[in-house]
């Protein structure tokens, strides 16, 4: 089945109304917009709101780089 873009699916709009829709829908706060943020992420990555997954420690090293004293 190939790929068929809807578009009666969207409505572009004039600058007035998207300036009016996103002063109405858009989150005042910061931290608004990072809940958000992580509601899209959960959405897309399908997992649970109240239980997001745990990092998994095992797949990144963290070292100290060496620091020099020498002067140039």
């Amino acid at each position: 089945m190939p790929f068929c873009l809807d578009r009666t699916a969207h409505h572009a709009g004039t600058h007035a109304e998207n300036a009016r829709y996103h002063a109405q829908n858009q989150p005042d706060t910061m931290e608004g917009r990072l809940r958000a943020a992580v509601y899209l992420n959960s959405v897309a990555y399908g997992y649970d709101l109240n239980s997001p997954p745990r990092l998994d420690r095992t797949a990144f090293s963290s070292r100290k780089h060496a620091c020099s004293d020498e002067e140039e």
